[in-house]
């Protein structure tokens, strides 16, 4: 699940979150490849790859370092004395010593701008290259859809949804690790070291866990972002089910990544002593 912003990169899922002509996820496949060719899968996922590893770096660097404030410990010692689901917690979502309002600013001011393009990027529609009459995309790239979102709206154009970004990312992130660590604590005796079996089921039914909580405010927030107020979630016309569309389909992609993720994140800090 880290920086769900930058690891919802699937152009079915947003497309599924803010279109109403899809019957489900087959048919919002069907025809993504039969109007965009394959390419029509990948794209606006040039942003999302160039950040996803320095966002997630930053992450699970300033997690590691929040438990180290919060607990007083070291990594080796919390081997031994394992941190409370409290400052797991609390240590995910504010970053440790930092105040609750510089994350706000983080989310807002850094990571909203490139959500936003990718959302953009993947709800224009492509005819395949080198098709005979096609209209050209509105959008040559993510360079182009920035800067024709900021010479229309301003700054406050590529921030739009900041808030339903945050509002989803900073609890779901200490669901994220606490269903971790829970389940880490449920399958390894006391004494023992963790296995890479349990890491990786761990792992990934924190990612699913974290996204079942989050997927509501993800279907908000991408209304917002290609909208903004004027499209609104109404539950009343589209039922509950609308709150959960693209669920299934993140949770089939949350539950292998966040497995690795785990991993190599546990093989890392091993690796350090």
């Amino acid at each position: 699940m880290p920086s769900l912003s930058t690891c919802s990169v699937l152009p079915v899922q947003v497309q599924l979150q803010t279109q109403t002509t899809y019957r489900g996820i087959t048919d919002c496949m069907v025809k993504t490849y039969h109007h965009e060719s394959p390419l029509g899968f990948v794209k606006g996922m040039s942003f999302p790859i160039a950040s996803i590893a320095v966002v997630n770096s930053v992450l699970f660097g300033v997690y590691s370092s929040a438990l180290q404030v919060l607990t007083a410990t070291s990594h080796q010692e919390r081997r031994a004395q394992p941190p409370s689901y409290t400052h797991v917690f609390i240590g995910s979502c504010t970053g440790g010593s930092c105040r609750p309002f510089m994350l706000l600013s983080l989310q807002a001011y850094c990571l909203a701008p490139f959500d936003l393009i990718k959302v953009w990027l993947q709800n224009q529609t492509e005819e395949p290259k080198g098709k005979s009459g096609s209209p050209p995309p509105q959008y040559q790239g993510p360079v182009h859809c920035a800067a024709s979102v900021f010479q229309a709206e301003g700054p406050r154009g590529l921030i739009r949804g900041d808030c339903a970004l945050t509002l989803r990312d900073n609890p779901t992130l200490g669901i994220y690790f606490v269903t971790y660590k829970w389940l880490c604590r449920q399958f390894t005796p006391d004494g023992q070291n963790l296995s890479s079996g349990t890491v990786l089921v761990a792992g990934g039914f924190a990612g699913v866990t974290s996204w079942v909580t989050a997927t509501p405010l993800d279907v908000i927030k991408s209304r917002m972002q290609m909208a903004g107020l004027r499209q609104r979630v109404s539950a009343r016309r589209e039922g509950l089910g609308v709150f959960f569309q693209g669920l299934s389909i993140n949770s089939a992609r949350a539950f292998p990544v966040n497995a690795v993720t785990f991993l190599s994140y546990n093989y890392l800090l091993h690796s350090r002593g």
